[in-house]
């Protein structure tokens, strides 16, 4: 009897072993727009700055700012009329998806020395 509940120990530990392995693989599948992961459509509002400064995604892509500072910035396109997100007060979000292939420059309304580009490719 002591042998068949060893035996089955071993068996159940085992299969735990494997299930509990596959299901901690992470994946690197691609996101929508053709990009993999989330962190690299997030561009960072800290220390006066858009980080990073460039960002290049596909079409469809959904790009996320966050004011990581203490006090309001926006990102508004150089244009006007592609995005603007308001004041963004500290540790809000912005987020936009992409429409239009192409070379879109943008800054922070309230602070002219902040710009950033965001490139969009087919």
């Amino acid at each position: 009897m002591k042998r068949n509940n060893m035996f089955l120990l071993i068996i159940v530990a085992s299969l735990f072993t494997v299930s509990n392995s596959s299901c901690s693989k992470s994946s690197n599948t691609a996101a929508p727009g053709g990009t993999t992961g989330t962190a690299s459509n997030v561009v960072t509002i800290a220390n006066m700055a858009f980080s990073p400064s460039t960002i290049t995604v596909k079409l469809g892509t959904t790009v996320s700012w966050k004011n990581t500072d203490g006090f309001a910035h926006t990102v508004t396109s150089n244009d006007g009329t592609n995005f603007n997100s308001g004041n963004l007060v500290a540790g809000a979000n912005f987020s936009y998806t992409t429409k239009a292939v192409g070379t879109f420059d943008y800054h922070c309304n309230i602070h002219s020395g902040m710009t950033g580009t965001l490139v969009v490719t087919q």
